[in-house]
């Protein structure tokens, strides 16, 4: 057992549960927020299940996955962005339970689970599929193009369901304002598939071929 990388991943999961809590729970004013226990285990139970099996089968992308550090310029930026939008989401979930500003109906509380439940399955399935999924740009030695599955269809099928995921984990929090704010992401993520993309043409072997054979990046017929 890679003890190092076993207690890596075990800090960083309870780093990101203390975190999305505090911002949650401190902002609503109180532990009763039934939409923040709600998203908490839609998120992290998943989450834990995917860390193991990817610890016993897959220990080098959990370890890739967990390196969140980034060296362009461009992607710090994305980084920045994306925690700010995440920070303030949140934070305006809590609020908008503690106050009453608007709240959803319970059954748009229910499908929205239901979708970000099917989307992580997705994602889980991506995950399997594309082993050099790094959380950081970049392309490794032995990186090969993968062209199977969802890759078929679109070139970023994980940029494209972290875009569900997200905005579906909004109304799970049962807060519209959170929804307007994580609407950014696509815009975020449009920044980050540019510049990856222009890395992986000029060094993954083949990428520009799969661009020609794939022509669109995450909404078939649109981009």
């Amino acid at each position: 057992m890679n003890k190092e990388l076993f207690f890596k991943a075990i800090i960083k999961f309870l780093f990101g549960f203390l975190i999305v809590s505090f911002l949650l729970f401190v902002s609503a004013g109180t532990f009763n927020y039934w939409n923040g226990w709600l998203l908490l285990s839609l998120l992290f139970i998943p989450m834990l299940v995917v860390g193991i099996i990817m610890f016993f089968k897959n220990p080098e992308l959990l370890k890739s996955r967990l390196n969140a550090k980034e060296e362009e310029n461009d992607q710090k930026i994305v980084l920045l962005y994306s925690a700010i939008m995440f920070i303030v989401g949140f934070v305006l979930a809590g609020l908008n339970y503690r106050y009453k500003w608007f709240e959803l109906d319970n059954i748009v509380v229910i499908i929205s689970s239901v979708v970000f439940i099917f989307s992580y399955l997705i994602y889980a399935e991506i995950l399997r599929e594309n082993t050099y999924l790094s959380r950081t740009i970049g392309v490794k030695e032995t990186q090969k193009v993968i062209d199977t599955g969802l890759y078929k269809i679109v070139r970023h099928p994980m940029y494209a369901i972290t875009i569900i995921l997200f905005l579906s984990m909004t109304l799970v929090l049962g807060s519209i304002f959170s929804f307007v704010v994580f609407l950014m992401y696509p815009l975020i993520i449009t920044k980050r598939i540019v510049n990856e993309e222009m890395i992986l043409k000029k060094e993954l072997k083949g990428y520009k071929e799969y661009m020609k054979k794939v022509k669109y990046r995450i909404i078939p017929y649109i981009w």
